[in-house]
């Protein structure tokens, strides 16, 4: 397996140490429109971690210039390197040049967040619009034509929520009544004088698409539909010391895949934001600062043309830096209620926590981009074993779960050694 991985940010970064542990792979080509935050990483990669086989395993590593933008310059490169696949690590803006560039060079994709959705445009909290991933799905025969695997939404959310909800389905639900998806932590950061300051642990572009975009919701009886912004409250309770957080629907790809291949009555994912998050997307979106069309702005050496959102996310912190300043958890889960096996009610949550102290000492990464990179891994190395094999545009659903689960938790060297919970309730 050769893998060309575009974006070297938090997630792409933490990929990659994690990646050089494993031995699946001949080539890892870590490529980023500036090449020098691309040979950080490589630089990284190769002294935190030796790949299994000895010291000269980082070597497998290279770093290289790409415009995602471009779906030419994505075809080049990964024909350049004979890359077998392309790992797309960048925002989900970039989703559609990747996913052609790969598929005209001929490799297999994968990606961890979906096209983006446009809302109705009349009836934006009711009924959808473009949906996530609806573009990547339009291709589907194609890419099945011609033998080659789109694995989409294969990161954390979506991705392990939805490894999760396969495993489910196989072995815990005989009927299910509603696939949730519930994400929360307690994490907390800080600036260098202690006082709690307010830095997402994620990609804040990509937080403003999916927060203050119409959340959407599947039932088996209306199909899918919005509503509006931070609906439908709830406060979940989450394991290991997190405890309870106040949910509310976002819109994310798991309400889009699982029902593609699941059969449940109803699909949803609530995330655990916070009062605070939420005044600031509230904030953001009132002033226009969400907006991702340019606007014209005066300055000394003339006007110049910038995008609100991408001026929000240069003035926040990385959120690949805070990971010293950050303390906590973060939990990934699926909640999921119905019938069991042996046809009693069942309501069961299924996790997967990280703590920020722990990956930062063995990965040095933040815990959210951590948990984030570590699925992909996982998926990348099933498929080169041919334990995962399929064609067309797929989600995480159309796989076992469980050879997933297994490899995810299993000790070093065989496994990832990152553990996954479940909880009756």
């Amino acid at each position: 397996m050769r893998v060309l991985m575009i974006g070297s940010g938090g997630v792409g970064d933490a990929a990659a140490r994690i990646a050089a542990e494993r031995d699946f792979f001949d080539l890892w080509v870590v490529a980023d429109h500036d090449v020098a935050r691309a040979e950080r990483t490589v630089r990284e990669v190769t002294q935190r971690h030796t790949a299994p086989g000895g010291a000269d395993g980082p070597a497998r590593f290279v770093a290289a210039q790409v415009d995602a933008s471009d779906a030419a310059a994505v075809t080049a490169l990964a024909r350049e390197h004979r890359a077998t696949h392309v790992f797309n690590a960048v925002d989900p803006r970039f989703v559609m040049p990747i996913f052609e560039g790969a598929r005209a060079a001929g490799a297999d994709y994968l990606d961890m967040a979906m096209s983006l959705s446009r809302r109705h445009p009349t009836d934006p909290y009711g009924t959808v619009g473009v949906k996530l991933g609806d573009e990547q799905f339009a291709h589907a025969a194609q890419w099945e034509a011609e033998g080659r695997l789109a694995l989409v939404g294969i990161g954390v959310e979506p991705g392990l929520s939805d490894v999760f909800a396969r495993y489910a389905s196989d072995h815990l639900f005989s009927e299910i009544d509603e696939l949730g998806t519930r994400d929360g932590a307690n994490l907390v950061v800080h600036d260098e004088v202690g006082n709690e300051i307010f830095a997402p642990s994620f990609s804040i572009w990509t937080t403003i698409e999916e927060c203050l975009n119409p959340p959407v919701v599947w039932e088996k009886d209306h199909g899918w539909f919005t509503t509006e912004p931070f609906s439908e409250p709830e406060v979940f309770e989450f394991p290991e010391g997190i405890g309870p957080v106040e949910c509310v629907n976002v819109e994310h790809e798991e309400v889009l895949l699982m029902p593609r291949w699941l059969d449940a009555k109803r699909v949803t994912f609530k995330y655990g934001l916070g009062d605070e998050f939420i005044g600031v997307l509230r904030t953001l979106h009132t002033l226009g600062l969400d907006r991702t069309e340019k606007v014209r702005v005066p300055s000394s050496s003339g006007p110049v043309d910038v995008s609100p959102r991408d001026v929000v996310a240069a003035c926040l912190p990385d959120p690949a830096t805070i990971g010293p300043q950050m303390t906590g958890k973060t939990c990934a889960g699926l909640w999921v209620t119905g019938t069991g096996k042996d046809g009693r009610p069942r309501r069961t949550y299924l996790y997967h926590v990280v703590d920020n102290e722990w990956s930062m000492q063995t990965y040095g990464a933040q815990c959210v981009v951590w948990q984030t990179a570590v699925n992909p891994v996982v998926a990348l190395e099933l498929l080169a074993r041919g334990t995962w094999a399929g064609a067309g545009v797929l989600g995480p659903e159309a796989f076992d779960a469980q050879p997933f689960l297994e490899l995810l938790a299993a000790p070093k060297p065989a496994g990832y050694e990152s553990p996954w919970g479940l909880e009756d309730r």
